[in-house]
């Protein structure tokens, strides 16, 4: 008895385990029949429940329950200890209950913790213990089915409890610490303010009676820290947030890394990390939030009545990063976790109302994500039964109107049925009249609803509706603290309705008001940098067709986000898939920047917002020797942490998909951000790594003029940079346009796809000319006389032919569908002269940062070029041209420089990539692969696989020279990404060579080596590459290959060009 009373007093786990060893010897020497047996089964069975509720060891609840039983059968029906028997069986019951969530053993509890009180007289000495425990139970049996008369039976019991215990006694914490809790849960159900003031002051009182060093105190204060959060989530009052996450953080740090509470505590501050998130916007609160719940879920068992909410709160957490991030993973985690939490909750439970909403709003996610209409029919499928499930006086039940709501003006977008509008604009009104004043949900409440006033408007044209889409988001506005995450959506929603007052009424005070608010929208502050990209996005795209708006202002904020929108710790396939849905940006921004003659700025914009994903892994790359000359402690951090994100963000869209890949990437990028912040901070810094500016990009016309096209919608411009000047010169192709190009590229497309092998292979020796070619050669004049002629006349290049020595080279940089099409075949085939390369050499680079960051190399004695051949891949055509064409390359490398020919079975990835390491050419004779999912995953059949981008990105080759890619199909980019620069072609320039001799489709096999043959045959007269040489032996090459197998021929030579310096 001493060390069971001093264990409950200090809850220190050997006075327990002296406690059971004794009252079992003692039990062992009590024979059967002796009056006190019963006491020793009894005093066991108390030990026994004592260490379950410390250790959780369910073998010491199974032991308790079957002492407590034969302690019940020994009591007599008039014995003075019958009611303790039953109130000791009710309370281990209760306790299996708690483990296993089983409802059979919770009315069991009752039925004998009711007995037990039955059987008291009103003087007994138990009797504040029989109504306590009675609360516990009829508490626990509320939160099972939501029965309202449980919780007001619980609250009864605790107060008559409270109003016996004497002031000092040591229970009166405990007491006050239940009345508390149902005091929170009456609030939670009723919304009435008052109980939620009392569950705070019974929380208080409870926390000041408990010792410092007792076992119950972790609970003390979780029990505060959950009251000043439901107070927080009414009022939105930081400090009750601070003070929640105070007194949770205590109850943790207090809880013994082996108590059963221990998920509950963890899963506590997830709650906390995730409200502060939602409230500040921070994405470490998100990551912490992410780290309890997993946390939580772990060590939860499974089959633990908490397993539903340890699931639900996880599936919330990746809900929130899915919207952060946008990546797929997540949200369909997010679908998983819900899932998984509702098949897990009784049918009855009060909390499959939540369930229900919580899975609805992840299949709402998913269908804004994939458009698929089956998941929007689930959302509201959900979300109704979530609507139906919960009570008229329920404090959620505007949440859940909303909510609904929320789907319905999702289906009406969809399908246009204004049946959904209307349901929508029902459902919204409910919520917010339903919703206190005072409570924080109500400018949502307004912003919610003004936005199906908007829709209505706008397809009603009643300006009824504007005036009440006015109304309410000023009022949302009104309430939304400006450091508040929403309140970008807030001045977003403003601006939208501001502007359409003002195309009704010319106000220019709405006008303002509108520029103002799509100012303050478009500002990274608290909201998910992906959100805000967004509204910057939709005003940019409006001011487009309404100058008054500001177009070059919205497209400034919108090209300055990108970087944030297209996050360096996301898959390289989620950022392709956010540029995809940032559509074009840089062409629309540029065109904008040239009509307002910004040439300036629109040729930084268009190195910006073009190959965004191609620029970041370069700038991961990027030395970093000035800032090692002067800080090498910090020099050291950042090229660690680059090398690392270099590495992660190489790897495929495959091994990116677990958690903790994820998690280790996300962590990665915020310290590369955080460390680039600090270089940033130290004088003469400023600009490190920043994007590069005009006066720069300019530098990079070295060997002759480049020529940016940037062809939009409607229109299409040249921007023209001269070697050693400063400015840069725009031309005006009205002839041309995005339509005409995108027509263009189809008709050539269906050409030389009926018209050419799918793949390298053996051609049918010369075909008679054909209508496909017919086509490609109308293809062509059309590019000649609308695009190259007017640039090549401006520049004074058409006066006079010229041989291939003199020849201008100009390096086309193409943004947009015109990047697909053959500017240097350019020509009308049928008048002499007429031809682009009769005039220049033509060159290609995706961005002019490529340019810039490579540098001319020479082949020396110590220099090596790799050959590699695969005749035979096991899938594909035989290639026996292969065989021949690096035998020519041999020829022209002997005794100039050393080389390394690998081929069949000795071409294996590792020794292929191992090889590129050590040489500074390398000439690719086989088949290739382009992946358009996952851009790191294309790359070339070899002996035992495919050597993709990724591995060879991850080497981070530096100073190499020529590649040259006689495969299939190495320069075709990606129709839904034509700024991306998704090629073989590009990947090997940003991977380190300067210059790349590659193909737009697939080339036959017979003219490989005739190509290869001459282009080596010039290059090895000096060794030289980086300064045009490339481009020039390759225009005589091809020249070569035009006069074999004819001009008109045009699928056979078209295909080759040539990418960088």
């Amino acid at each position: 008895m001493f060390h069971r009373n001093r264990f409950q007093r200090f809850g220190r786990l050997q006075d327990i385990e002296k406690s059971i060893e004794y009252e079992n010897h003692a039990l062992n020497l009590t024979p059967q029949g002796h009056p006190d047996l019963l006491y020793r089964h009894a005093a066991l069975g108390v030990a026994y429940s004592d260490r379950f509720r410390r250790l959780g060891d369910f073998a010491d609840l199974d032991k308790a329950i079957e002492c407590d039983f034969r302690a019940l059968a020994l009591t007599s029906d008039n014995h003075p200890d019958l009611p303790d028997r039953h109130a000791n069986l009710g309370a281990s019951y209760h306790d299996r209950y708690k483990r296993l969530g089983e409802p059979n053993d919770l009315e069991t509890a009752i039925g004998y913790l009711s007995r037990a009180l039955a059987l008291s007289s009103n003087n007994h000495p138990h009797l504040t213990f029989r109504y306590d425990a009675l609360g516990v139970s009829y508490g626990d049996r509320y939160q099972l089915m939501g029965e309202l008369e449980d919780l007001e039976r619980s609250m009864e019991y605790r107060l008559r409890a409270i109003g016996l215990t004497p002031d000092g006694h040591p229970d009166l914490p405990r007491r006050h610490a239940a009345l508390g809790v149902s005091y929170g849960e009456r609030y939670q159900r009723l919304g009435d303010f008052t109980d939620l003031d009392k569950a705070i002051e019974c929380d208080t009182r409870a926390l000041e009676l408990t010792p410092d060093n007792h076992p119950d105190l972790p609970r003390r204060h979780a029990a505060l820290g959950m009251s000043y959060d439901d107070r927080y989530l009414y009022l939105g009052e930081l400090s009750d947030l601070d003070k929640a996450m105070e007194c949770k953080y205590r109850a943790l740090e207090l809880t013994p890394n082996d108590h059963p509470d221990l998920p509950r505590r963890h899963a506590d501050l997830g709650v906390l990390h995730t409200e502060k998130y939602h409230r500040l916007g921070e994405f470490t609160e998100l990551e912490k939030a992410l780290e309890y719940h997993s946390c939580a879920l772990t060590l939860t068992p499974n089959n633990h009545p908490h397993l539903p909410n340890r699931y639900s709160a996880l599936g919330v957490s990746h809900d929130d990063r899915y919207r952060r991030l946008g990546e797929i993973a997540d949200l369909e985690k997010a679908i998983e976790y819900h899932s998984n939490a509702l098949s897990l909750t009784p049918i009855r439970h009060p909390h499959l109302p939540r369930r229900y909403e919580a899975l609805g709003a992840s299949y709402t996610n998913r269908y804004r994500h994939l458009d698929q209409i089956a998941d929007l029919e689930k959302s509201i499928e959900f979300k109704s039964h979530a609507l139906t499930l919960t009570p008229d006086n329920h404090p959620q039940l505007p949440r859940r109107y909303d909510a609904l709501g929320l789907s319905h003006t999702d289906r009406y977008r969809r399908l246009d049925e204004i049946a959904d509008l209307d349901k929508s604009i029902e459902y919204k009104s409910r919520a917010l009249e339903l919703t206190p004043e005072d409570h924080q949900s109500l400018a949502r409440r307004h912003s919610s609803l003004g936005v199906s006033y908007t829709d209505r408007y706008q397809c009603l044209g009643e300006l009824k509706d504007l005036d009440k889409s006015i109304e309410c988001h000023f009022r949302a506005l009104s309430l939304t603290p400006e450091e508040h995450p929403d309140s970008s959506v807030r001045h977003f929603n403003w601006a939208l309705s501001c502007h359409d007052r003002y195309q009704h009424t010319h106000d220019s005070s709405h006008l303002s008001a509108s520029l103002d608010s799509f100012h303050k929208a478009s500002q990274l502050l608290n909201a998910a940098p992906r959100e805000i990209f967004k509204y910057a996005f939709q005003w940019a795209k409006l001011a487009s067709k309404n100058s008054y708006l500001d177009p070059l202002e919205a497209f400034r904020a919108t090209i300055n986000l990108l970087p944030h929108y297209i996050w360096l710790g996301a898959t390289a396939t989620q950022r392709y898939n956010d540029l995809f849905s940032a559509e074009n940006v840089a062409v629309r921004a540029a065109s904008v920047a040239i009509q307002s003659s910004e040439h300036t700025l629109a040729l930084e914009w268009l190195e910006h917002a073009r190959c965004v994903v191609w620029t970041q892994s370069l700038m991961l790359r990027s030395p970093v020797d000035i800032l090692h000359s002067s800080h090498p402690d910090l020099a050291a951090q950042l090229q660690s942490v680059a090398w690392q994100l270099n590495q992660a963000n190489s790897q495929s869209s495959e091994s990116d998909s677990t958690t903790d890949t994820l998690e280790h990437r996300h962590r990665l990028a915020r310290e590369y951000s955080d460390l680039l912040g600090q270089t940033r901070k130290l004088p003469g810094f400023e600009h490190f790594l920043q994007p590069t500016t005009c006066d720069e990009l300019v530098q990079a016309a070295r060997v002759g003029p480049i020529v940016v096209i940037n062809c939009q919608d409607d229109h299409c411009d040249a921007l023209v940079i001269m070697p050693g000047r400063g400015d840069i010169t725009h031309i005006a192709l009205p002839n041309f346009n995005g339509a005409k190009a995108q027509r263009t590229r189809s008709e050539m497309e269906m050409s030389v796809r009926s018209g050419r092998p799918t793949e390298r292979g053996v051609g049918v020796g010369r075909r008679p000319v054909q209508e496909e070619e017919m086509e490609l050669e109308n293809v062509l004049a059309e590019l000649w006389y609308d695009v190259v002629k007017p640039v090549l006349e401006f520049l004074g290049y058409v006066d006079d032919e010229a041989t291939t020595q003199d020849m201008p080279h100009i390096t086309w940089c193409p943004t947009g569908v015109i990047s697909f099409l053959p500017l240097h075949a350019a020509g009308d085939y049928t008048k002499p002269l007429s031809r682009v390369f009769d005039y220049i050499i033509s060159s290609y680079t995706p961005t002019l940062t490529a340019l810039l960051a490579s540098s001319p190399t020479t082949l020396g004695p110590e220099s090596r070029v790799l050959l590699i051949g695969q005749e035979a891949t096991l899938g594909h055509q035989p290639l026996p041209g292969t065989s021949k064409e690096l035998a020519s390359i041999t020829n022209h490398t002997h005794g100039r420089v050393g080389h390394l020919q690998l081929s069949g079975s000795q071409a294996t990835t590792a020794a292929v990539l191992d090889a590129m390491e050590q040489h500074d050419w390398v000439h690719l004779a086989c088949h290739a692969h382009q992946s358009v999912d996952d851009p790191t995953e294309s790359g070339f059949f070899l002996h035992d696989g495919t050597l993709d981008l990724g591995s060879i990105n991850r080497r981070s080759f530096k100073g190499k020279g020529l590649a040259f890619l006689s495969a299939c199909q190495t320069a075709t980019g990606d129709s839904k990404l034509p700024d991306e620069a998704i090629h073989l072609a590009s990947g090997m320039l940003m991977a380190g060579y300067s210059s790349v001799i590659a193909t737009m489709w697939s080339v036959y096999d017979e003219d490989a080596p005739l190509v290869a043959d001459s282009v080596y045959g010039q290059l090895m007269k000096d060794g030289k590459v980086g300064s045009g040489e490339a481009g020039k032996a390759l225009h005589e090459a091809v020249a070569g290959l035009r006069e074999k197998v004819g001009e008109k021929e045009f699928s056979r030579w078209v295909p080759y060009i040539h990418l960088g310096s």
